[in-house]
């Protein structure tokens, strides 16, 4: 999110961030009904989130791994590198509503799409399960309306990963027909396996026709990603 916020791609979440150390962390806060002084305690909590919060160190290797991240933040390479991980994540939301599922938000304007899967019957637990099991990597996440966060209704989906592995907009296209086909085959399951999660993942585990099934979606899902190198390999 910094990265994005840092070009100015989405607006800044607070206009003015200071503190005013002479008045704010010292000092009377306010009166509780009993009429007791309640004292400011920021400057203890600002100096603990100083040190050791950010600092703790110093650790050099720490301190040389931000100062590269900040150099590379300055390039116009990594300008246009922001700028693609919202494009492709703006495909990928779109891509998905297209096919008929809700994104909570409506869409987005940052790297995360949070797609509520309520409406498709599925949850989020077994979609996470069944794109694990295709080499898709999410996470389930709760959604507004959630009463546990045990049981969520949603997964969340990112596209810096995937923009850092070179796919563009027309390849996030391949990724949404993955996924939709993955949720799809949740669904299949979940007719076999009934409610509970135990027996969803007892079917996904025994069934020789869902593991078929499965077997050549991931293989489908592996082959196109091996047109996309990942970084700290030679080819890449």
């Amino acid at each position: 999110m910094s990265s994005v916020l840092s070009y100015k791609k989405i607006p800044f979440p607070c206009k003015i961030q200071y503190i005013l150390s002479y008045h704010i962390v010292s000092g009377v806060r306010s009166v509780d009904k009993n009429g007791v002084k309640v004292m400011y305690d920021l400057e203890s909590k600002i100096n603990q989130a100083v040190f050791p919060g950010l600092q703790g160190g110093p650790h050099n290797h720490a301190i040389a791994a931000i100062a590269t991240a900040m150099k590379q933040a300055r390039t116009p390479e990594f300008k246009e590198y922001q700028l693609q991980v919202v494009r492709n994540a703006k495909r990928l939301c779109s891509g998905l509503q297209k096919v008929g599922y809700e994104i909570s938000t409506g869409g987005t304007d940052v790297h995360l799409v949070l797609v509520d899967l309520r409406t498709a019957g599925i949850t989020g637990a077994r979609a996470e399960k069944i794109l694990e099991e295709i080499s898709i990597a999410c996470n389930k996440n709760t959604v507004p309306g959630d009463k546990s966060a045990l049981n969520p209704s949603g997964i969340r989906l990112g596209t810096p990963a995937l923009t850092t592995r070179g796919l563009k907009e027309e390849d996030i296209d391949k990724v949404v027909d993955f996924i939709h086909r993955g949720l799809q085959l949740s669904k299949e399951i979940t007719k076999i396996s009934g409610p509970k999660l135990v027996d969803f993942k007892r079917v996904l585990a025994e069934d020789s026709n869902i593991q078929q099934k499965v077997k050549s979606l991931r293989n489908e899902v592996e082959k196109f990603a091996q047109n996309f190198p990942i970084p700290g390999y030679p080819e890449y």
